[in-house]
């Protein structure tokens, strides 16, 4: 005897073992046998319907917690971010990549690092993933579907829920049917505007006492760059319901706002009410690292391990501090603990390399770079990979291996400034004074914010008696590194060539 089973019960397997899609297959075909509940008098559309948008949301869901939404346009038009300068701790070599606001790669890759999210300018003056008409099943049908039933229509040729015909209104005092479509607009569809109209009316509809529509207006009014709206309505859900989610929306605001101190002191106030949630204190350990206060956020980063000793970011970071401080050994316990965890990426296996170097286990090291090689997946990662096998090659005065690596390096990326001031400085030694000078005014003019070539291209002018540019390229240096010796000597003794002329 065959067992049928009823085809929503499926879907709903399906959809708590997350295979979206065979949930959403099922949930079209029940929803192409009732095309035409014009009185939704069949509760078993109703929940295909809704079923399926919590699936196609669900497969582009991204936590907002976690979503740092700063696109390129945004980046470029921050003041703040055009006069940030990140000196390197060893002169002249460059010991491990770093990302582009100068924090060190390690091994963990924040959400917020990550392209092509919804959310930014660049998103933004896009045309939502919507379509302004959908064609009828039949001309001689369309006229008996009711408004608020034609947008439940699942056409093959266009999109599962029309926007442009919905009616908003009906939608928002049903609350078993609000949300997942909230959802579905806000996630799926990235149409932040009606995703608002519908989180306002239904907000009204509830009386303005729901926490959680406050907490969806607060989302879409973020996404739309209006921040005191949304403080206002992430503070008003907070007054009806502590979330620990409200908390971490919350201080997003104050972090776009440039409000570090009272996003920790918000941080600080939801620990009183969820102790030793480890949310917020990553939180909190994040903003002492963007401040550059890293002792206070290695504090922080441990006390997240106190709770939760699998916590990749904290075992990274405590890493990396370690590995910056002068103690690779102790950094590398912290790598390897990764690897135990299954963490399996590039950036790890470069750090590894760097520190077995660094801690004279120079069996490792090679092999370490080596499976980074194999794991990269862009040419920005290889480029930096080789760099750091010419560092090392440096350091075992092998110069024609790190000549070699330099030049890799600058094939995968053209623009790696430390690879061409590295390269000047092995060019010297071979008496190519003319090559040495060009790579390193070049990697001046990629990297204004380094010392570095602006000191070795005085250094350089200066032995071959152009004392003005030497003069210029060492100011240059000044500021970008004033606390370095070597650039205050080399000034001093040129004004005092200068005052004997």
């Amino acid at each position: 005897m065959e067992v049928t089973i009823d085809p929503l019960f499926l879907a709903w397997s399906y959809f708590r073992r997350r295979k979206l899609q065979q949930c959403a297959d099922i949930c079209t075909k029940i929803l192409q046998d009732n095309p035409y509940d014009q009185d939704c008098s069949l509760p078993i559309s109703e929940a295909a319907w809704s079923l399926k948008t919590r699936a196609l949301t669900e497969m582009v869901y991204i936590d907002e917690v976690e979503v740092d939404q700063e696109g390129i346009a945004e980046m470029m038009l921050d003041e703040s971010s055009i006069a940030q300068v990140t000196p390197w701790n060893k002169p002249g070599w460059r010991t491990q990549p770093v990302t582009q606001s100068g924090r060190p790669i390690t091994g963990f890759v924040r959400p917020s690092t990550q392209s092509g999210r919804p959310g930014t300018m660049e998103q933004a003056i896009k045309t939502p993933r919507t379509a302004s008409t959908a064609r009828p099943v039949t001309s001689a049908s369309g006229r008996f579907i009711r408004l608020g039933t034609a947008s439940m229509l699942t056409n093959p040729d266009g999109p599962f829920i029309n926007l442009s015909r919905l009616n908003l209104a009906k939608y928002s005092q049903k609350p078993n049917l609000s949300r997942t479509l909230f959802e579905y607009i806000f996630h799926h569809e990235n149409d932040v505007k009606n995703a608002l109209d519908l989180a306002a009316q239904a907000t009204e509809h509830a009386q303005f006492k729901d926490w959680w529509w406050k907490v969806q207006l607060g989302k879409c009014y973020y996404r739309l760059g209006l921040y005191r709206e949304a403080e206002k309505q992430f503070r008003s859900a907070l007054n009806h319901q502590e979330i620990v989610d409200t908390y971490l929306y919350l201080a997003k605001v104050y972090q776009r706002l440039d409000q570090p101190i009272t996003a920790l002191n918000l941080f600080k106030q939801g620990l009183d009410h969820f102790p030793g949630e480890v949310t917020l204190l990553t939180g909190i350990a994040r903003i002492h690292e963007e401040m550059n206060n890293i002792s206070s956020a290695t504090e922080y980063y441990r006390d997240v391990l106190k709770q939760d000793n699998t916590h990749v970011e904290a075992i990274a970071c405590i890493g990396s501090n370690h590995f910056y401080t002068d103690q690779p050994e102790i950094a590398l316990r912290f790598y390897r603990r990764l690897l135990q965890m299954g963490v399996y990426n590039c950036q790890l296996y470069n750090n590894l390399g760097l520190c077995c170097f660094y801690a004279q286990q120079y069996d490792m090291t090679l092999s370490s770079f080596e499976r980074a090689l194999a794991l990269s997946t862009s040419d920005e990662e290889q480029a930096d990979v080789w760099y750091n096998i010419g560092h090392v090659a440096v350091g075992i005065a092998d110069l024609t291996l790190a000549y070699q690596c330099f030049k890799l390096a600058l094939a995968f990326n053209n623009d790696h400034a430390e690879a061409y001031n590295n390269l000047a400085v092995l060019e010297l030694r071979k008496g190519r004074v003319e090559q040495s000078k060009a790579f390193l005014q070049t990697a001046a003019s990629l990297a204004s914010h380094m010392y570095e070539p602006h000191f070795n291209l005085s250094i350089l002018s200066e032995k071959i008696g152009d004392l003005q540019s030497s003069y210029t390229a060492a100011q240059k240096a000044e500021d970008a590194f004033p606390e370095h010796v070597d650039t205050q000597q080399l000034l001093k003794q040129l004004r005092v060539h200068f005052a004997a002329i």
